[in-house]
């Protein structure tokens, strides 16, 4: 009894010294009595990673939470209301630009949102008065805005290019901008598209090519240095070679005149030499040196494949076999690294260069091939061994057999 005494008794201080509630937000309680659009904020800002920051109503809107009639929206409290589209970026930029206040939230956040906005087509297209484009709310939603790195933002990785297609794929809101609205179609059907869809969200979209807040499509010239953020090394070959001073003469994009730039699939040996699928024939015809440059890459890569499939097929005959061909297999692998490099080394467009690599390759696999032809006879060897050793075996039982019958008729007789 004197414990449950003592129990209550912390109950009761506990109870006593308890935190007083939150005082109530006349803006949440009022429009939540509301119907329709105007309920809507008041229900979904809980979420909201500004509620979550400690901020409300008024921080954005101005007015006096603390009053309960409509006095609390008078512009002499500071109300301010909703802005108009035009001002949607200046009226998030009062926190957002301000490096000191937004630190205190988080020291990495970054205050250049704005200025950045300002030199995107949205940014200048807004300040001309186009209120179509996109301005923050647009992409990060209103009052029920979501971290980046949340699933359910409209601005997460996974979420981007569907954001993006809420405008630019919709050809009654894209009418008069002279800007096709097939890029999140054909960009769902991309390599990076399926990485990204596979989880990974280092994948690029549209906001990794095209930029966040300062979004502008990149120029024909930038191209090559977009693509090279990821694909460094093959930016490095690509500008050493006789297509990056070419192309730039020329006004080509780059990397875009191959792989193109939305639907980006995953390239294949085929592209490169004279067959049907090549891309070289776009623009190389028969007779010129880029023609037969290409017809040499693309036999010199058939070559090794050949060689390393034919090595791979014998040495796993043999380890079906029981054959011990385990340092043969590493072996080859390297060949597979060299293919690799060859097909990598094609953007230097230069078929010695790409036929250094799958010399070597052809090498390793004819010395793994070698092997695997080593261990078959090694296995036929075996097994006529054991074929003749079965025999004497056999033999010799049957020696046995009949010496023991011969002496048990003997010894019967």
């Amino acid at each position: 009894m004197k414990a449950l005494r003592k129990i209550a008794a912390l109950l009761f201080c506990a109870a006593s010294f308890a935190l007083p509630e939150a005082p109530k937000d006349s803006c949440i309680s009022c429009h939540l009595e509301l119907e329709g659009e105007q309920s809507k904020p008041a229900k979904v800002f809980d979420s909201d990673v500004h509620r979550q920051a400690g901020l409300g109503c008024a921080d954005c809107h101005g007015g006096d939470p603390k009053d309960n009639s409509m006095n609390a929206m008078s512009p002499a409290k500071g109300f301010r209301g909703a802005p108009k589209k035009t001002q949607v970026p200046e009226f998030c930029a009062r926190c957002h630009s301000d490096i000191a206040y937004m630190h205190r939230f988080n020291p990495k956040m970054r205050a250049d949102q704005l200025s950045q906005y300002l030199t995107s087509v949205h940014g200048k297209r807004l300040k001309q008065g186009d209120t179509k484009v996109a301005a923050c709310v647009d992409c990060h939603g209103v009052h029920d805005m979501l971290p980046a790195s949340d699933t359910r933002s409209p601005v997460n990785p996974m979420n981007v290019a569907a954001t993006c297609g809420h405008c630019h794929a919709d050809p009654n809101h894209m009418k008069g901008y002279n800007i096709p609205t097939d890029q999140v179609e054909k960009y769902g059907k991309s390599v990076h598209a399926e990485i990204l869809a596979q989880g990974d969200t280092s994948a690029p979209t549209c906001t990794t090519c095209h930029g966040n807040h300062g979004a502008t499509p990149p120029g024909v010239n930038s191209v090559a240095n977009v693509c090279g953020t990821c694909h460094v090394f093959f930016a490095q070959l690509f500008e050493k070679s006789p297509h990056g001073p070419a192309f730039a003469q020329m006004g080509l994009p780059g990397c875009v005149q191959c792989h193109s730039n939305h639907e980006i699939v995953k390239p294949s040996d085929d592209w490169v030499g004279v067959g049907p699928n090549s891309v070289c024939i776009t623009c190389h015809s028969a007779g010129d040196k880029g023609n037969a440059a290409a017809q040499k890459m693309a036999g010199d890569i058939a070559k090794l494949k050949t060689f390393e499939g034919r090595a791979e097929e014998i040495l796993s005959s043999a380890e079906r076999s029981g054959m011990e061909v385990s340092g043969p297999k590493v072996e080859l692998t390297s060949a597979h690294e060299t293919l690799i490099k060859a097909r990598v080394n094609v953007h230097t467009f230069n078929d010695a260069e790409v036929q250094k690599l799958t010399d070597q390759g052809v090498e390793i696999s004819q010395k793994a091939y070698q092997a695997g032809v080593a261990s078959l006879r090694e296995r036929d060897v075996r097994r006529k061994g054991l074929g003749v050793s079965l025999i004497f075996i056999v033999l010799a039982i049957t020696g046995l057999y009949l010496k023991i019958r011969q002496t048990e008729t003997r010894h019967n007789a």
